[in-house]
């Protein structure tokens, strides 16, 4: 039984992550663990989500059970690759990892845009595209263009793993301010990859983020000793949960690559934070967009003391460069800070 006056403290845990266990892990996080197409429900008001939902069926079907050569005819060419292209909460994600299930996981790989890149920087770039080349499909969800030096280097992935005919499937985000603006994002992710731009069909989803109606979650903050009191009913009732002071957590993660986010957060049922306040450091910022896609593919409840959700990022850091990273944490963040207690 947890102990309510001693809780778990994430900066007491340093975890240790192989090659082995990244490559192991390129598979559909536990939120998604049982998605499929006939869990994914299309917003009627939104006509794309459903023929996003049946042109990924039918993609799946062509991976599992390929057309088959004929006696004169050259082995068919693999699925062309998809590029998801939309907003946040629209269900991009929910659609790759039912993709992914579809085909297996001895067939497919699956993983974020920054996995992928820790991956690569684990294992070296050959030792990834061979041990990438045998899955029929590679789905990077989140696909990032805001660092160039990343983006070069994924697409010279992705361009090895198409010649070794492999089907990709890539999602992004557009920002809420460009929405109905066209496909904003789609013109950025095919002009990065213009060598393989003509191999990728793009598919646009539009709707509301089923998380958040507005794009941000409501600015109500709890106090610490909410906070600490939420910790206390969680341990009391057997749930394994965390208590860290705001600024040791930052500074935690910044000595912790973000490869091990995940193990650093696995096993808990209840991450909360003290004296929570705004940020205006992008550094510190990318490593909590890292660790709060870590908590959301695990579903972890969030309570923070402090700042109220809306209020972690500064107006100048919403309004430059990794601004789409920013926004996807709060809605994610958002949807946490809601989960009931377990």
């Amino acid at each position: 039984m947890p102990d309510p006056a001693h809780p778990i403290s994430l900066t007491d845990r340093l975890p240790e992550v192989t090659a082995a266990q990244l490559l192991a892990g390129l598979v559909p996080p536990p939120q998604f663990a049982r998605a499929s197409f006939d869990s994914y429900v299309p917003d009627p008001a939104h006509p794309s989500q459903a023929q996003a939902r049946e042109r990924m069926r039918d993609l799946a079907a062509r991976i599992v059970e390929p057309p088959r050569k004929g006696l004169f005819r050259k082995a068919p060419p693999p699925p062309a690759s998809l590029y998801l292209d939309g907003g946040y909460g629209v269900g991009k994600t929910h659609l790759l990892a039912s993709l992914a299930h579809a085909v297996g996981p001895e067939r497919s790989a699956y993983g974020t845009f920054v996995e992928y890149t820790h991956l690569v920087g684990a294992v070296g770039f050959r030792e990834c595209v061979a041990a990438l080349s045998d899955r029929a499909l590679v789905a990077i969800d989140e696909f990032e263009l805001d660092d160039p030096g990343d983006t070069v280097l994924m697409s010279r992935l992705l361009r090895e793993l198409a010649d070794a005919g492999v089907t990709l499937v890539a999602t992004s985000n557009t920002l809420p301010e460009a929405l109905g603006e066209g496909r904003f994002a789609a013109e950025d992710f095919l002009r990065e990859i213009q060598a393989l731009a003509a191999r990728f069909e793009v598919m646009r989803i539009d709707g509301e983020d089923y998380r958040l109606r507005d794009g941000r979650p409501e600015r109500t903050a709890l106090s610490d000793e909410e906070v600490r009191l939420a910790v206390e009913q969680a341990s009391a009732s057997g749930a394994q949960a965390s208590l860290d002071d705001w600024g040791g957590l930052m500074a935690h993660l910044a000595r912790i690559h973000p490869s091990r986010y995940g193990q650093l957060v696995d096993g808990l049922d209840l991450v909360a934070v003290t004296g929570v306040h705004e940020l205006d450091d992008d550094m510190v910022g990318l490593r909590l967009v890292v660790l709060v896609d870590r908590l959301y593919d695990r579903d972890v409840p969030v309570r923070l003391g402090g700042a109220a959700v809306a209020d972690l990022f500064s107006p100048r850091m919403l309004t430059k460069g990794y601004r789409k990273k920013y926004f996807r944490a709060l809605s994610r963040l958002g949807a946490l800070a809601g989960r009931p207690l377990p």
